[in-house]
């Protein structure tokens, strides 16, 4: 280091030999030049480049991340999904476990007693249904019959002028078509019963998965942090109780806006004589799950069965009635009440249901908007931390919805607090204050040397501050 005592001549600086051994090069070069001089563009654009590689490199292993994920889950897709239903189930049937165990009832009989219940609805609704398509599909055939005779009538008028000759030969040759593929269809009638069997096993699995996690779910958070640690266990926590508020609300409010779909629909079929109303009310509220797609579908088929069975007139009115309820629903059910569940832009949802129901069919297109909820509750967790750590926010301006959520959010502070401390250290200028005296500028410490000193003190002063609230928090967490 320099000495701070004057050397006895006249010289007040210290000299170029005594710089070179006491100062690094940088130092040096600071002393010559000034700190805001212009430099040649070469170094910025290198410096692009150099940050440009690195976050290619990033993007390349994230995505070979998820790609390996993505076939991960493609293979255990057939168990994967009993597991999603279940989850799905037990957002439904967790009010009433919950409500239940509050009155005392034991945890496995309340499962039990939901699932009864939700079998009895189940059950009671097929019962009322199923006499009455009974009833009228013998007359839905005879109207399809005579829908198709008025058809070709249609056909054999202007602008068409078809012949007999010509319709009989394109019924004949659809027929002979249905004959040479019969041996598909054989095929594909097994195909349908293996696929119904499947169906069987995997309501069976879904509904043993659906009693456990009801009757033993809290326990699994618990358990989760004695895996993963403290620390992990805090975001974990928080993460998933979010994402399973997201799902439960979601689903409520897919419910309500599926309930009133069909209710509405299902009025306008009964006032126009549509055969099979009730069944076609029940298929639009479980269509009403699958986003976008199940509305058109159910309203589709509604369309057809009127147009067969009752003619144009009363087909173009339900197709009005279908089309109402659907911009009523898209304008006003859907963005009040899903958007307060998940807050998710329709065209996310649309992205997201496309998406699933071309790799997995239905049930991905089921799936694809409670999927698509979770991970953007994950991306905001993120961000929330990232602004914490980045200093922008603090803990207590984030609302958490869990105790373990709060002490995370501390610890973001702390660690975010030191990250900020070490990066000022390593970009703080490498140069002496300059003075006007030559014992100033010996004298002077350097000004990382003066952060890292002030980032100490304010490091340690933060966790004084904060750790008799950890401790309290985590008393009270473990209660």
């Amino acid at each position: 280091m320099i000495s701070a005592t004057p050397e006895p001549n006249n010289s007040t600086s210290p000299t170029a030999k005594q710089l070179t051994t006491a100062m690094s090069p940088a130092e040096i070069y600071s002393e010559m030049e000034p700190i805001d001089r212009p430099i040649d563009r070469s170094h910025i654009i290198a410096a692009g480049i150099k940050s440009l590689a690195a976050w290619c490199l990033r993007l390349l292993i994230i995505s070979a991340a998820i790609y390996v994920g993505w076939l991960i889950i493609k293979q255990m897709s057939r168990g994967v999904l009993p597991v999603a239903l279940a989850l799905i189930v037990c957002t439904v049937l967790w009010p009433i476990v919950s409500w239940l165990r509050a009155q005392r009832v034991p945890a496995g009989l309340a499962s039990l007693i939901a699932i009864l219940i939700t079998f009895g609805c189940f059950g009671g609704l097929i019962w009322l249904i199923a006499p009455n398509v009974g009833r009228q599909s013998q007359t839905l055939y005879y109207q399809t019959f005579e829908g198709v005779q008025r058809l070709q009538l249609w056909l054999q008028g202007p602008p068409f002028n078809l012949a007999d000759e010509q319709i009989n030969q394109r019924i004949n040759e659809a027929a002979r078509w249905v004959q040479n593929q019969s041996g598909n269809i054989a095929g594909e009638i097994f195909s349908g019963l293996g696929i119904a069997t499947s169906i069987l096993v995997t309501i069976g699995i879904v509904l043993v998965l659906t009693f456990f996690f009801l009757k033993d779910g809290d326990r699994f958070l618990p358990w989760l942090r004695s895996i993963t640690g403290q620390r992990v266990g805090w975001h974990l926590t928080e993460v998933l109780t979010r994402s399973w508020i997201a799902l439960s609300g979601y689903i409520r409010a897919q419910a309500i806006v599926s309930f009133l779909d069909a209710l509405l629909i299902g009025a306008g079929l009964v006032l126009l004589g549509v055969p099979m109303a009730l069944a076609l009310t029940v298929l639009t509220f479980i269509a009403g799950f699958i986003p976008i797609v199940g509305a058109f579908v159910a309203g589709s088929l509604a369309v057809l069965v009127t147009l067969v069975s009752l003619g144009l007139t009363k087909a173009i009115i339900t197709l009005v009635i279908v089309l109402a309820v659907q911009q009523f629903e898209g304008n006003v059910l859907h963005p009040v009440l899903q958007s307060r569940a998940i807050n998710l832009h329709p065209g996310i949802i649309l992205f997201a249901v496309t998406v699933g129901s071309s790799l997995f069919g239905i049930m991905g297109a089921f799936l694809a908007v409670p999927v698509s909820a979770i991970v953007a509750v994950i991306a905001r967790y993120t961000q929330e931390m990232i602004a914490i750590r980045a200093g922008e926010k603090k803990a207590s301006e984030i609302v958490f919805v869990t105790q373990a959520g709060s002490l995370g959010g501390l610890d973001g502070e702390l660690t975010g607090l030191k990250m900020r401390a070490a990066f000022r250290t390593m970009t703080s200028p490498l140069h002496r204050e300059k003075s006007t005296t030559a014992e100033q500028s010996e004298t002077t410490l350097p000004r990382h040397n003066n952060a890292v000193v002030v980032s100490k003190k304010v490091v340690a002063k933060l966790k004084t501050g904060t750790k008799r609230v950890q401790t309290k928090l985590v008393q009270r967490f473990k209660r």
